[in-house]
């Protein structure tokens, strides 16, 4: 089990790597999360410890695709992740939060049916998640997070709020809109911070359950486990977070049960009474990109 001892973070599977790249002291309001589009954890972490003439970068923390940590700066200690940022109010963002960078490639190219990072790596299909960013765009191909990593994030997330008394968890895309996009759609950042929060922006969508079961995993792909016996027929699910094909929701009722489910086996339910149902958004035409080599601050 993670926990923190002066400012570091103490548990299996983390290691601390101290970066050149930091401010002055860190009180800390929000945590931020990040994707590194780098092309692994390592290569990640090297870059954000290394000093450069300009351009220079950090964060707290490197989460890696199998869950394991490298932590970079005390959590007291203002950090280079967030660059030219607003939020709440409040402007410049490295200096009132804690910033997370995840091992993923971000949003990828489609050649002939096959997906690409920037840097030209051929990503499986399994690893592949198509979705729409919530800013708008055309639906895209996105690298997906894996089990390992969405769990671990959000043990991060539930132990950094506790601790500092963070009143946000929000992505790099909230704090710096057309700019930045990360960690997109492929991470589900509304059903986090719902669970860490204890609220959720907007109205939530309620869906019914169309087949006769139908399976609700850990993450969205048939290869992640089930986290419950498959929802019968005629189950009502909020939706916490959109993909191409499979959506996160939470079981409506007194339970806390949420997981990833084919959205091809939902269909349309009544509002229930007093509330209210958000209609799905048509489909805008401008498409946020992340730049090649995520640009650093």
């Amino acid at each position: 089990m993670l926990h923190i001892d002066k400012h570091r973070l103490v548990g299996d599977e983390v290691t601390f790597r101290g970066t050149p790249n930091i401010g002055g002291p860190l009180t800390p309001r929000y945590l931020m999360l990040h994707y590194t589009a780098g092309s692994s954890a390592e290569s990640s972490v090297a870059s954000l410890c290394t000093r450069k003439p300009s351009g220079n970068a950090s964060a707290h923390l490197v989460l890696g695709r199998d869950g394991r940590i490298v932590q970079l700066a005390p959590f007291n200690v203002v950090t280079w992740h967030a660059g030219v940022s607003a939020w709440d109010g409040l402007t410049g963002l490295n200096q009132h939060s804690i910033g997370i960078e995840m091992d993923n490639a971000g949003v990828l190219d489609e050649i002939g049916g096959r997906c690409f990072t920037w840097f030209r790596k051929e990503i499986d299909t399994a690893e592949v998640q198509r979705a729409v960013h919530r800013h708008g765009g055309p639906q895209r191909p996105w690298h997906a997070y894996t089990g390992a990593q969405i769990e671990r994030a959000l043990e991060l997330a539930e132990l950094l709020v506790a601790r500092y008394g963070l009143l946000d968890v929000i992505g790099h895309e909230d704090a710096a809109p057309g700019r930045k996009c990360d960690p997109g759609p492929a991470f589900p950042l509304a059903a986090l911070r719902s669970r860490v929060t204890g609220r959720s922006d907007g109205l939530l969508e309620h869906r019914v359950v169309t087949a006769s079961t139908l399976n609700i995993r850990r993450g969205p792909g048939a290869d992640f486990e089930p986290v419950a016996a498959p929802l019968p027929r005629g189950t009502e699910v909020l939706v916490l977070e959109i993909g191409a094909r499979w959506n996160r929701v939470e079981v409506a009722g007194p339970t806390d049960l949420e997981g990833w489910v084919a959205n091809a086996f939902l269909g349309p339910v009544a509002a229930p009474r007093g509330r209210e149902v958000a209609a799905s958004a048509p489909e805008p035409a401008a498409a946020p990109r992340k730049s090649g080599r995520k640009p650093r601050h």
